[in-house]
């Protein structure tokens, strides 16, 4: 298997004097679950996610789930499998070749189709905004803005899209899933940087009348948003739970993925480290080496452990083409600690251990799920999902709480 270097973290939008893209404090409106405890979940809130090869077969720590999409208001559903579940990005997007439903456009003010140009740490998505109901276990997020990419009755990315240089990943073939199920920190995945009565216009959204697209603002409620904080319950943030691997990986790893923070018996924190995220940028610090590095986040989406690069590892670089991937002649161990960004009640957690080994082995063990896959990402952390296996990690979405805990947060 020939590995592919995938971080889905999404690229948050800075903008001076603007709470930066993903969302700020106040960051819409709406379902405010404050936690709770106890008890017999009311509706199941858990289902299951497994690490695999992908729908491709050739998938290396990648996280997948169901999900269930309805035209909005009706029992019209259709059952999407083999979506990638990532807590570094906010929203819902499907490849169009995986849905076969007819879900109404959404459109601006003057009646345009909204487009949205999606930039991720290594790509874009390119496609309409659509609205659907969103089904994850038994619970229901209804009128969802999500976006469809791919799309070929709508117009071609527009180059304010497609300049970065980044490449497009709108087909199974180039995403390796059927879509991504972004569930991370923030409730809409620009926010305040992206809506009236700004007057700065990012790139992100875009009102495409005919084949012509133009960057455009759009109401916070109108743009993609984590379909979590939507449900009428369990809506405060989510659990992943997988299991461990060995040091050559498995074939794949079965967890479960649990709705709500502290709402229920089956997603209470306990003893968890509370990891408090900076509310612009959604990320906290890592200590490393005596260095400080901001915006670290526990990414899912990420197919690796991507931090900074190979001088500062001392660890060499896999041959091209897999050269975005580590290959040390021996398995090298590492540690760091991690800490919260902001707020009185920060904690520091313990040191965290990882391994890293020669990727290019694991790949040749034709096993799916490694804990030990790393990466470069210079000057940043991003704990991928070989981060994930062994633990309970648990997100807390931007204005609920969790208990005591107010999001947003990462913790384990």
């Amino acid at each position: 298997m020939s590995g592919r270097g995938l971080r889905f973290g999404m690229l948050l939008l800075g903008l001076a004097g603007l709470a930066a893209c993903g969302g700020s404090a106040n960051n819409g409106g709406g379902n405010n679950n404050s936690g709770g405890g106890g008890g017999t979940p009311a509706v199941n809130n858990s289902q299951p996610v497994v690490s695999n090869l992908g729908i491709e077969g050739n998938y290396a720590d990648g996280l997948f789930t169901n999900v269930i999409v309805c035209v909005p208001g009706t029992s019209n559903c259709q059952t999407i499998d083999n979506v990638l579940v990532d807590t570094g990005s906010f929203g819902l997007r499907l490849v169009s070749s995986a849905v076969t439903l007819s879900l109404p456009q959404s459109k601006d003010s003057s009646g345009n189709a909204i487009g949205e140009c999606t930039q991720f740490a290594d790509s874009f998505n390119w496609g309409p905004v659509v609205t659907a109901d969103v089904q994850l276990a038994g619970e229901k997020a209804t009128n969802v803005p999500m976006q469809v990419l791919g799309s070929a009755s709508f117009p071609t990315a527009p180059s304010d899209c497609t300049d970065g240089g980044l490449a497009e990943n709108d087909s199974v073939a180039t995403l390796g899933a059927n879509g991504i199920l972004g569930i991370g920190v923030f409730r809409h995945d620009c926010g305040d940087a992206c809506a009236p009565p700004q007057t700065t216009v990012p790139a992100v959204y875009f009102s495409c009348a005919t084949s012509t697209c133009t960057p455009a603002l759009v109401a916070v409620d109108a743009q993609v948003q984590n379909p979590i904080w939507l449900l009428t319950q369990d809506n405060n943030g989510v659990a992943i739970t997988l299991p461990s691997v060995g040091a050559n990986g498995a074939p794949s790893a079965s967890g479960t993925l649990t709705l709500g923070v502290n709402t229920e018996s089956n997603n209470q924190l306990g003893s968890a480290a509370i990891l408090l995220a900076d509310p612009g940028s959604g990320g906290f610090a890592t200590v490393f080496q005596q260095n400080n590095f901001a915006d670290s986040i526990l990414d899912s989406g990420s197919n690796a452990f991507f931090f900074l690069d190979n001088t500062a590892t001392n660890l060499p670089l896999c041959a091209a083409p897999n050269d975005s991937f580590y290959c040390p002649t021996a398995s090298t161990n590492f540690q760091a600690v991690n800490q919260s960004a902001t707020g009185s009640g920060s904690s520091t957690v313990s040191p965290v251990q990882w391994s890293i080994a020669n990727a290019l082995d694991l790949f040749n063990t034709g096993n799916a799920a490694f804990n030990n896959l790393g990466g470069p990402n210079p000057g940043s952390f991003d704990f991928g999902l070989p981060f994930f296996f062994g633990r309970t990690v648990f997100v807390g979405i931007n204005g609920t709480t969790a208990g005591p805990n107010a999001g947003p947060f990462f913790a384990y």
